[in-house]
Parts: C-alpha cells; sequence; structure tokens
C-alpha cells in the first residue's frame, strides 16, 4: 500500500460519516440490513462506522459529551439487529460556527477540491459558496476565493518581526501549540533567527522554559510578543537545516502498529510510510525524543504499539508500571 491510500481511506470514512450521522437522527429505529441498503455499504462496514460514531460528539470527550450507539443490538447471537443511537438530540440544533471553526471548515473544504475529481469538483464548489457567504454575512470569516492551488499561510510579517527583535537582541515572548501534547504553552525566548525546511518556516530560539534551544514553526505561533528586555543567552547564528529540522544521526526511525481507533496518528503527525497489516497500520516516524514516543504511546494505549525497535515497549512498560505505582500508594 502506498502512503498516499491511507489519507484516501480515511476521506470515504469521513463522506460515509456524514451521510450516517442525519440518516440515522431522521430514524427512530432502523433495522442493520436495512440502513446498509439505503446507505449502499455492507453491513459489515456499516457496523465499523458506528465504532467509530461512538467516539464523536460535543467537545469534552466525556461520555456525557458522546454519541451513544447500541452495539449489543448489533452484534452477538442476543443482538435484535437495529441500530439505535441516542444521547445525540443536539445534531436537530441549527449549526452555528464561531469564525475558528468557519475558517476552519473552509480550508479543509479547499483542500478537498484541489484534490477532488471532476464530478465531486463542483458539489465543494457550491458547499464553499454557501458557507463563504453565510460567513460574510455574520462576520464570522473572510471570503476565501477558490484557485487551481492550495494557499500557504504568509508569515511574513511575523518573520520580520522575529528577525528585527533577533538584530535588537531583545527576547519575544511566544504563545505556541505543541502538537504532542494538544496544547497551547507560553515560553519567553532568546530569538536567534527564522530559517526554512521543507518549505515550512522556523524561529530558532533559546527556550527559558525548556532550558536549551528549540525551533518553533511559525504556523503554529498564535502570538508573539517582542519584549523590552534583552537576550539573557550568548548571540549565536541560527542552525543550518539544510539536512532537515531533525538529522538522520539525531534521530531514531520507529515502526508503529496503529490498531483502528489509532489510525488518525499518520494524519496528524510526520510520518515516512505507511503500510496496511490487516485491520492494522504500520507507520513509520523518527523520534529523536524517547520520552515524547512514551508521553505519545501512552495516549494511545492499548491501541498502538512499537513493532520495532522493541526496546521502546520495555520502556513503555516501566513507566506505565511507575505511573499505576503512584495510584496505589495514594490508594
Amino acid at each position: 500500500m502506498t502512503q498516499q491510500s491511507v489519507p484516501a481511506g480515511a476521506r470515504d470514512q469521513v463522506a460515509r460519516l456524514l451521510a450516517l450521522v442525519p440518516y440515522l437522527h431522521s430514524r427512530d429505529e432502523v433495522r442493520l440490513e436495512e440502513a446498509a441498503r439505503d446507505l449502499g455499504v455492507p453491513s459489515a462496514q456499516l457496523v465499523g462506522d458506528l465504532k467509530v460514531l461512538l467516539m464523536c460528539g460535543l467537545p469534552g470527550g466525556l461520555p456525557d459529551d458522546l454519541i451513544d450507539v447500541d452495539l449489543d443490538a448489533l452484534e452477538g447471537d442476543a443482538g435484535d439487529g437495529v441500530v439505535r443511537v441516542s444521547n445525540a438530540d443536539y445534531l436537530a440544533r441549527p449549526l452555528r460556527l464561531s469564525s475558528t471553526e468557519a475558517s476552519a471548515v473552509l480550508v479543509a473544504l479547499r483542500a478537498l477540491r484541489d484534490s477532488a475529481d471532476a464530478e465531486t469538483r463542483p458539489v465543494v464548489d457550491r458547499a464553499l459558496a454557501k458557507i463563504e457567504a453565510s460567513a460574510a454575512e455574520g462576520g464570522a470569516a473572510a471570503r476565501i476565493e477558490l484557485g487551481t492551488a492550495p494557499a500557504r499561510a504568509d508569515h511574513s510579517d511575523l518573520a520580520e518581526r522575529l528577525e528585527r527583535a533577533v538584530a535588537e537582541r531583545r527576547q519575544v515572548r511566544l504563545a505556541y501549540f505543541v502538537p504532542s501534547r494538544d496544547e497551547m504553552s507560553h515560553r519567553v525566548v532568546d530569538p536567534r533567527g527564522v530559517v526554512t525546511s521543507d518549505q515550512w518556516q522556523y524561529l530558532d530560539a533559546w527556550c527559558h522554559t525548556a532550558g536549551g534551544p528549540r525551533l518553533f514553526r511559525l504556523d503554529r505561533i498564535e502570538s508573539a510578543e517582542v519584549l523590552d528586555t534583552p537576550v539573557q543567552t550568548e548571540p549565536a547564528p541560527p542552525r543550518d537545516l539544510s539536512h532537515g529540522v531533525l538529522p538522520p544521526e539525531k534521530a531514531t526511525t520507529v515502526t508503529l502498529r496503529l490498531h483502528p481507533p489509532a489510525r488518525w496518528v499518520v494524519e496528524y503527525y510526520d510520518v515516512t510510510s505507511v503500510r496496511e497489516d490487516g485491520d492494522d497500520l504500520l507507520a513509520d516516524l523518527a523520534v529523536a525524543d524517547d520520552a515524547w514516543l512514551v508521553r505519545l504511546l501512552l495516549r494511545l494505549a492499548p491501541h498502538a504499539v512499537v513493532e520495532r525497535p522493541s526496546e521502546f515497549n520495555e520502556t513503555l512498560l516501566a513507566v506505565a508500571r511507575d505511573t499505576l505505582g503512584l495510584y496505589d500508594s495514594q490508594a
């Protein structure tokens, strides 16, 4: 399997879910065979999609926030084969998008349009036009013009401001999104310069929170305030990224086995290759920080394991035992 075929499978499943949700909401109960026939998918595929729907719902991710699907009725000899969905009353409410949500939907549709076939593109264009018009009326988002090439955000003003801080040897306070922890961080840095690698721009700086040099991707910088305080570390030129952000000699290639609930990893993190193995995905990624990988695996457990090198699994088990030990000591 090629790496490109994985996202296509994800897009297909999203399309099925978008059709499945309103279909189920318009019916209190429907037999599995009837729903599969109406939606044009095998019954087994529909059950798989319903298991994904179990993980969807309102922000928060708590049980009361998520859609509930009666899987017992669909699996096993005791089930009656009837699809029942509950805790989804909010699906009947009119959709209201914030400016951030509207912008995200528009950008996603624009990306979908660039890869769509001739039959799908007019449908995407109509959806874009409707959302853009609604957003413009409500002042939620600026109009995004259609084109043939995906647009990359322009960070030239931010880069110029950061380079000016470098020249003036002044500190910068960053609000920076950390994808590995899915959180916004706040830190003060001594900037060293803006560098480019693989078409991405990075601020190379000494981070006083981390206590060492760090790279900050400009598109993940929420805000950058140039301070009046001078840098506290010895000025140094930005590092050379001609061999990439992560030089091969500093990275370990790790192969993860991802069970279906963890397949999202290949779309969220930079992976070097992806292969299918039954229902699982085998994904290779370069890892420079063992602690980062352990944190990721703890988040994914029990739906992901390290295929190789195997010593990472031993580290993960040790950390898990230590964590459980902390709970036992407080009991």
